[in-house]
C-alpha cells in the first residue's frame, strides 16, 4: 500500500524552523499502514528537513554553524546573472545550507509507528523566508 499526503509550512523569517512531527505522525496513524517506511520531503530548495533533538538551543546552534559556513554575503555564482532564469538571483546562500542539511528524511513504521528514538523531532527548516513550503509525505508498507 502506498499512501501521499502533502500539507504546507507557513514560514515567519529568512532563517525558521518549526516541528512538524505531529503531522507526520498524524497520516501515519490515518494511513493504517503497519510495517514499511514514511518519507518526508521539502518540494523546495531553499529548505531542509532533519531529524534531531527537539531542543531550541540545538536548533539555534545549528543556525549559527549554517551562517558561519555559507555567509550571506559571499561572491556566489548563484548571484550574478543567471541566464536561464533571465534574472539575477539573490538567495544562493538559501541553496548551499539546503544542500549542507538536506530536504529529505526517511524512517521506518514498526506496528503502526514511525521508528524514532525518545528524543528525536522531525524539524522542517527554512533559510530563504518568509514563504508558503509545501511538504510531501509518502507512505509505503502494509
Amino acid at each position: 500500500m502506498v499512501k501521499h499526503y502533502e500539507f504546507f509550512v507557513t514560514t515567519e523569517d529568512e532563517y525558521y524552523t518549526t516541528y512538524i512531527g505531529d503531522t507526520v505522525k498524524a497520516f501515519i496513524e490515518e494511513s493504517g499502514v503497519q510495517n514499511g517506511i514514511v518519507s518526508v520531503v521539502t518540494a523546495h530548495t531553499n529548505c531542509g528537513i532533519i531529524v534531531t533533538e527537539p531542543l531550541d538551543c540545538i536548533l539555534s546552534d545549528l543556525n549559527v554553524l549554517l551562517h558561519r559556513l555559507v555567509d550571506d554575503d559571499a561572491e556566489y555564482s548563484h548571484a550574478h546573472f543567471l541566464p536561464t532564469y533571465g534574472r539575477t538571483s539573490a538567495n544562493a546562500y538559501g541553496h548551499l545550507r539546503s544542500i549542507l542539511v538536506g530536504n529529505s528524511t526517511t524512517l521506518s513504521l514498526v506496528n503502526g509507528k514511525a521508528c524514532m528514538g525518545e528524543a528525536q523531532e522531525i524539524v522542517f527548516m527554512e533559510f530563504d523566508g518568509p514563504q508558503a513550503r509545501k511538504v510531501f509525505v509518502d507512505i509505503i508498507g502494509e
